[in-house]
């Protein structure tokens, strides 16, 4: 670009900055507002004008200026008055404000000082002066302006930030409202005990099967696999808390409460299975893979918290409930669902008969006392 050019870009850059800056004028006196307006008009800026404190305070409340010139002695309320609300409102507390004024009394200028005028001008009005005051907030004005633009743009970068690292573990839904509720407070470093659903699922066999495949190929499969089933956690809100080989552990009513928790974790289930029999046919149809989903779920009391060193801290869930769904996933066949008596007790409205089979009382492996169990095959 030649220099004129870039000199009449710029120019041209100044002009819609001064066209788009607008100006209210508040004078009790309709020729000073006129005299005004024209001065301001010749610059180049737009302009406004109201006729005593009331309807100035209404109008900005409708429409903000970039700059109020506002007149001290007026009718009703006085400009000292109206500058005093602007400035003890955060909504309008970074309005530039010029006192205009016939009073020279140093008191005058003081009281103008302490309720946040940020510049005076004086009856009668030279116009150099106007202008330069003018210009000079506009600058300033203008260069608040970009550092708020800054610095929205730094703090939504760092949520966005925070969102990414969130939704490793919770739905995007979910981390949306952490972020807007309370940034990450539901992830506080003190443990807590609460109640929870726990589901476990895993690749039945797959383990058998990374022995025969290439590298690349179990990972792509796993890819596939781990897609359809966190997308399926995901939509019901549920919180991914541990990925490990081909298993996932999913847990719900936690960071928030869900009073309909073990629907949740059975719609999961249901949505995993069904979502993963196109992925196992296009599998099956590459070199024929035995495997399928199987799934346990259990409810009861967890510890929530940050568990790990210094160096490597993991949010997760501990207990009697993740150990039972992990009993019960272990057990599971592919395309199955193993739960324990209480959840089954949670969600038997919606689940249909014909898919239920009842297992008895079921002795898992570090529970002291054997476990009722139901299959639900989907």
């Amino acid at each position: 670009m030649s220099e004129l050019a870039s000199d009449l870009a710029a120019a041209d850059r100044l002009a819609v900055a001064q066209s788009s800056f607008r100006v209210l004028i508040v004078d009790d006196d309709p020729d000073m507002v006129a005299f005004l307006g024209h001065l301001l008009a010749r610059e180049g800026l737009k302009v406004d004008a109201e006729y005593d404190g009331q309807a100035a305070l209404a109008h900005i409340a409708a429409s903000q200026p970039d700059l109020v010139l506002l007149d001290v002695m007026m009718p009703g309320l006085s400009g000292f008055e109206v500058c005093q609300r602007l400035k003890a409102d955060p909504a309008t507390a970074l309005i530039p404000v010029i006192l205009v004024t016939a009073l020279e009394d140093h008191a005058s200028r003081v009281r103008g000082i302490d309720i946040g005028a940020d510049d005076f001008l004086s009856k009668p009005v030279n116009r150099e002066e106007l202008v330069a005051r003018v210009q000079s907030l506009r600058r300033l004005h203008q260069t608040r302006r970009e550092l708020e633009g800054r610095r929205l743009a730094t703090e939504i970068g760092h949520k966005e930030a925070m969102r990414k690292t969130f939704t490793r573990y919770i739905s995007p839904r979910l981390a949306d409202r952490i972020i807007a509720e309370s940034g990450d407070a539901p992830f506080e470093s003190e443990a807590q005990r609460i109640n929870v659903v726990a589901l476990f699922a895993d690749l039945r066999g797959f383990t058998r099967l990374t022995e025969t495949l290439e590298v690349g190929k179990v990972v792509a499969m796993l890819n596939e696999y781990f897609a359809v089933i966190t997308d399926a956690a995901y939509r019901h809100e549920g919180t991914i808390f541990s990925m490990a080989g081909d298993s996932l552990l999913v847990g719900f009513n936690v960071p928030f409460p869900q009073p309909d928790a073990a629907l949740r974790a059975w719609r999961t289930a249901q949505e995993m299975i069904a979502g993963f029999s196109p992925v196992l046919a296009s599998w099956t149809a590459r070199g024929g893979m035995p495997t399928g989903v199987g799934i346990g779920i259990a409810a009861g009391e967890a510890i929530i918290g940050n568990i790990g060193s210094p160096h490597h801290m993991s949010y997760t869930i501990i207990g009697d409930a993740v150990n039972t769904a992990a009993r019960l996933m272990q057990m599971a066949k592919a395309s199955e669902l193993l739960v324990s008596a209480t959840t089954y007790e949670s969600i038997r409205g919606a689940v249909p008969a014909a898919c239920v089979e009842a297992r008895g009382d079921v002795a898992l492996r570090g529970r002291s006392g054997a476990t009722p169990v139901y299959s639900i095959r989907l």
